[in-house]
């Protein structure tokens, strides 16, 4: 048996490539869809963003944007948006086709600060941080470690771990589609642009 999963992150209250992502998993027949976090954030189009990963039956984790903007509310549930928010867990574990996946928006095991940086400025891989997560991973007892946070697009087998970052959909323009239990990872362009793949929202300091 072949289970094809739509991966996707950070959508940042942006539904415009998100919903071509979408699109892109409803033509490829996708069997289920996970979002590893950070719906709200930077954009202010988040009901509609909402929307979508509802209509889709998305299954979401919390990201650091979600948890702020819970925080921005002072308790109090307003609408059917913020009880959606407050509904989504940490993290997600499957077994999907003999293969274990575990879903976190940063790292593990539920951290929604710091991140999975695997990628310099242009796009390569910083040999040092492959042998950081490779070691810091190496209790992991998943096949699979889907992230998002960093703005990265990466699918790196780290020994005994594939860790996959499908990127922001609106600042990376892109989505990824998982294949088990063969392990193929594909990412797709979102609204006609390039895939970025490492996207910094500041000064990014690494040593090679």
């Amino acid at each position: 048996m072949t289970t094809r999963l739509g991966l996707i992150s950070d959508v940042h209250a942006s539904p415009a490539p998100l919903q071509d992502a979408l699109a892109i998993f409803k033509r490829e027949k996708v069997d289920a869809i996970i979002c590893a976090g950070d719906i709200a954030g930077y954009f202010d189009e988040l009901e509609p963003t909402i929307d979508l990963l509802i209509e889709h039956d998305c299954k979401s984790i919390i990201g650091n944007h979600d948890q702020a903007c819970l925080e921005s509310l002072g308790g109090q549930r307003v609408s059917k948006y913020d009880r959606y928010l407050r509904s989504l867990p940490e993290t997600l574990e499957y077994r999907v086709d003999g293969k274990c996946i575990y879903v976190v928006h940063a790292h593990p095991p539920s951290s929604q600060h710091g991140g999975i940086k695997l990628l310099d400025e242009d796009g390569e891989l910083i040999p040092g941080q492959i042998t950081r997560w490779r070691e810091e991973l190496d209790s992991m007892s998943c096949d699979v470690l889907i992230v998002g946070h960093t703005h990265q697009v990466f699918a790196q087998q780290l020994d005994g771990v594939l860790v996959v970052n499908p990127g922001s959909t609106c600042f990376n323009h892109s989505c990824m589609i998982l294949t088990v239990p063969d392990m193929d990872v594909r990412t797709y362009a979102l609204e006609g642009k390039a895939v970025l793949k490492s996207w910094n929202w500041g000064k990014f300091v690494h040593q090679r």
